[in-house]
């Protein structure tokens, strides 16, 4: 097959890194790409297909169906959630060409939080108790109906900043403000959903869905705060790890059961079905657990962290998939340890300055069980420079968890650019989640 993959973030250098080393994969043809795909190393010698990338605005879908046209590719692979809240999927389905991701009407799962709480009120799905706000009385009021703490939401896209756990009335009243006052998320915060604060442990969960039925990917864990021990603002993820040990089979099936079944009956019960990942936020409350939030696409460090456990060749179920058939689709899968740790321009989420030489990268690829993924680079002269907040992701696995994560911070430890920045305590929550278990489990 000749692939087209849509995206230029960590996600989707995994997804080329993956597919690339794959024996019914041609060519990986990337738009608009960035830096790693480009140069295609990061320690992927011995791929059996060639890797490269075209400009085209991935929030286009004209110009992404006219690509996948021109440079006649059997598949197409979608990485961002913004092209499929723009209806991409649609576009493609109308061309009789296939396309792994969810139609518009699915993709409102992510991108409007208030037709996603619906529904799971409609349907039945387990999450925290909500209330859609258009004005900002209305939005402080549940924000008191609820108390403190209490979560606010923008309702559309917002690149994993629109969410603000609010620990008083004074920080809710300025999320509030600064969403539907000052536009910081333009229209996407017009509207805001208020919720209850659930407590508890926050897991990722990915489902490979059909329309019917769907194949479950391991379990990861996310890092979404700026600074060490999860303080500071939120941010599309510092770092991840994978499998979470916190998320047993038994809770798997539960899962899939209570959330994901409940999700596809209930969007082709509404007239659409979804083809493409499911992202399951949970919480894992003493109630239970309960969907935080729901994307249509592979998370942003989760990716990079679950798809090198993956053995099976990833295209040809993506393609079952996007073609409603997964019958006797499984998994294989290393349950090595992996730990991802996102190297970020300093000041991200805030301001901060791009266009720095990275330095180290070979030296740093070249480390055992380490993988480098890029994200905000791109190439200036042969050279890769920084381009955006998350640069890097550094990938290291082992067979423990403390063990990957000496192997992650050794790769990023040979890296440098101007004002770099990461957390230094990912992965720790793996070992607290292990010292837990045994505990209980001695108990």
């Amino acid at each position: 097959m000749r692939l087209l993959l849509v995206g230029s973030g960590g996600r989707e250098h995994a997804l080329a890194w993956k597919l690339s080393q794959e024996g019914c994969v041609e060519e990986v043809i990337c738009t608009p790409g960035n830096a790693g795909m480009a140069m295609a190393t990061n320690g992927t010698s011995g791929s059996r297909s060639r890797t490269r990338c075209v400009k085209v605005d991935s929030g286009d879908p004209a110009a992404l169906l006219a690509l996948a046209a021109r440079e006649a590719v059997d598949f197409t692979i979608v990485g961002p959630e913004l092209p499929l809240s723009l209806g991409v999927a649609d576009r493609f389905a109308d061309a009789g060409r296939p396309l792994f991701g969810p139609l518009q009407a699915a993709a409102r799962l992510e991108s409007s939080k208030a037709f996603s709480k619906e529904f799971m009120a409609r349907h039945r799905i387990p999450t925290a108790q909500f209330r859609v706000c258009r004005t900002t009385d209305d939005a402080i009021g549940a924000c008191e109906a609820f108390g403190f703490p209490v979560v606010v939401k923008a309702d559309g896209l917002a690149a994993g900043k629109g969410v603000t756990v609010a620990p008083d009335r004074s920080s809710a009243e300025t999320a509030i403000h600064e969403a539907m006052v000052d536009g910081r998320f333009g229209d996407a915060g017009a509207a805001l959903v208020i919720e209850e604060c659930l407590v508890g442990s926050e897991v990722s969960f990915f489902v490979v869905c059909d329309g019917r039925q769907g194949v479950a990917l391991p379990a990861a864990q996310d890092h979404k705060r700026v600074f060490d021990g999860d303080t500071g603002p939120n941010t599309g993820g510092m770092g991840a790890f994978a499998p979470s040990p916190l998320f047993s089979e038994s809770l798997a099936d539960r899962v899939t059961r209570e959330v994901v079944i409940p999700v596809l009956e209930g969007l082709r019960a509404e007239g659409t079905e979804y083809r493409g990942v499911l992202y399951v936020g949970l919480m894992l409350t003493p109630a239970g657990p309960k969907v935080i939030e729901f994307n249509v696409r592979f998370g942003d460090p989760e990716a990079q962290v679950v798809l090198p456990m993956v053995q099976t060749e990833l295209a040809p179920i993506l393609l079952a998939a996007a073609r409603g058939d997964l019958n006797g689709a499984t998994w294989r899968v290393n349950t090595d340890p992996h730990v991802g740790v996102v190297v970020a321009s300093g000041g991200y989420p805030g301001a901060y300055e791009t266009g720095f030489p990275i330095e180290g990268l070979a030296g740093a690829a070249a480390l055992p069980r380490v993988i480098v993924f890029h994200a905000g680079s791109t190439l200036r002269d042969g050279v890769a420079v920084t381009s955006a907040g998350r640069v890097l992701t550094v990938v290291g696995r082992g067979p423990t968890f403390l063990d990957a994560i000496d192997a992650a911070y050794m790769a990023v430890g040979q890296i440098s650019f101007p004002n770099k920045y990461h957390r230094t305590d990912i992965g720790q929550k793996a070992l607290a989640s292990q010292t837990v278990m045994t505990g209980d489990d001695d108990a």
